[in-house]
C-alpha cells in the first residue's frame, strides 16, 4: 500500500515516514528538503519536488499512484509579517488537491491543518467552521481547510490539527524552551493553574495512521484535533525540569515575568533577543483546551505516556547538546 507524506523531511514527517515504514507501508517522502536523517531507508524514499510547482506535483503523483496521501508541508512561522510568505498553505495547498483529483488510485486524503486557526482562550468551536485564527498562521491554515472542503474531492478526506506538537529533533523547543531549561535559566509563574494541549509526536503520527485506517464514514470530511490530551501546562513543564535538572522548574511570581516581558518588548524595539515579552507572556498564561474528545473516542488513548515521551526526547536532546546528533529540520 503506497502513501506519500509531503513535508516528510521535516519534524513530524521524519516520525510520520519511520512509523509508517514500521507498519509495512510503502512510503514516498515529497519534500523540497532532503531528510536531515542519513540512513539508505530515508534517502531512498525522498522525491525533491515542490509543492508550489503544481505541474512537477501533478506528475509525480501520477507516477506514484498512491493510495494514501498525508499532506504536512507547510510555512509554520509565527514571526511572519505578510500572508505572501505564506504560499505553500495556500497556492501549495491548491496544487496539491489538484494533483489528488488527477489520481484514481486514491483513497484517503489527511490534510494537517493547525490548533491556531482558533486563538487560544477563544472557547470551544460551535462547529469545524467555527473560526478565530490566531497569527497569520492561523488565518493561513484557515484557507487551507477551506479549500480542502471545496476541493470536490472524490477521496474521504480528513482535517487534522495538531496541538502543540514535541519530541526528539522538535529544534524549535530545543534551542529555546528546553535549552533554557537545561542551564538551569528557566522560571515558571507559581501558582500555575493553565491548561494546554500537547502531542508527543509519536502519538500524533500513531493518531494519523489511525485515521487512515478508520472506516470512511468515521472520517470523511470531518476535522480531529491530534495530540495527548488536555493537562496542566505545569506538569508538562515538570516532566522535562526533572529529567534535564534532577527537580521540579524555578518559579517565581507571575508578576514578575509580567514586568520583565515589558523589559523584552523594549528590547524588541531595538532587534536584540530577550527570552520573555509581552505576547510570549499572553501565551504563557492563556488556557487553551481543544476538543481532543472525538480524537479519543473513534482511536482509543495514544500508547505512549508522558514519561515514556520526555525520557526519549531528554536521551535526544543531551545529545544534541553535546554535538553528537544531526539536526532535524521543524517543518
Amino acid at each position: 500500500m503506497k502513501i506519500i507524506v509531503t513535508g516528510g523531511s521535516g519534524f513530524i514527517g521524519r516520525h510520520l515516514i519511520e512509523h509508517l515504514g514500521d507498519s509495512g507501508y510503502q512510503v514516498v517522502n515529497v519534500d523540497i528538503a532532503p531528510p536531515a536523517l542519513t540512513s539508505q531507508s530515508f534517502k531512498s524514499v525522498w522525491r525533491k519536488c515542490s509543492i508550489l510547482d503544481g505541474e512537477a506535483l501533478t506528475e509525480l503523483f501520477e507516477r506514484e499512484q498512491p493510495t494514501y496521501v498525508v499532506h504536512l508541508a507547510a510555512f509554520a512561522s509565527m514571526d511572519a509579517k505578510s500572508m505572501d510568505e505564506f504560499r505553500a498553505n495556500t497556492d501549495g495547498v491548491s496544487n496539491v488537491l489538484s494533483a489528488c483529483r488527477r489520481v484514481s488510485s486514491l483513497e484517503r486524503l489527511i490534510v494537517t491543518s493547525t490548533q491556531h486557526v482558533r486563538r487560544p482562550g477563544s472557547g470551544p468551536p460551535k462547529s469545524d467552521t467555527d473560526f478565530d485564527s490566531y497569527m497569520l498562521y492561523g488565518k493561513s491554515k484557515v484557507i487551507t481547510e477551506e479549500l480542502t472542503r471545496n476541493a470536490g474531492l472524490s477521496c474521504a478526506w480528513t482535517i487534522v490539527r495538531p496541538t502543540a506538537v514535541w519530541g526528539a529533533h522538535q529544534l524549535v523547543l530545543a534551542d529555546g524552551l528546553w535549552r533554557v531549561m537545561y542551564r538551569g535559566r528557566y522560571f515558571h509563574p507559581s501558582r500555575d493553574r493553565v491548561v494546554r494541549s500537547y502531542g508527543y509526536v509519536r502519538n500524533v503520527v500513531w493518531q494519523m495512521e489511525r485515521l487512515l485506517q478508520a472506516e470512511r464514514g468515521a472520517v470523511d470530511q470531518k476535522v480531529f484535533y491530534v495530540a495527548d490530551g488536555n493537562g496542566l501546562q505545569v506538569e508538562w513543564v515538570n516532566a522535562f525540569a526533572r529529567e534535564l535538572t534532577g527537580r521540579d522548574v524555578k518559579t517565581i511570581p507571575l508578576v514578575c515575568i509580567r514586568i520583565l516581558s515589558w523589559v523584552g518588548d523594549g528590547f524588541q524595539r531595538f532587534g536584540i533577543s530577550f527570552p520573555i515579552y509581552s505576547s510570549r507572556f499572553k501565551n504563557l498564561v492563556t488556557s487553551n483546551i481543544v476538543p481532543i474528545e472525538p480524537t479519543m473516542r473513534l482511536l482509543g488513548a495514544p500508547p505512549h505516556s508522558l514519561d515514556a515521551g520526555v525520557n526519549e526526547t531528554v536521551t535526544w536532546l543531551k545529545d544534541y547538546y553535546a554535538g553528537k546528533t544531526v539536526k532535524c529540520q521543524s517543518g
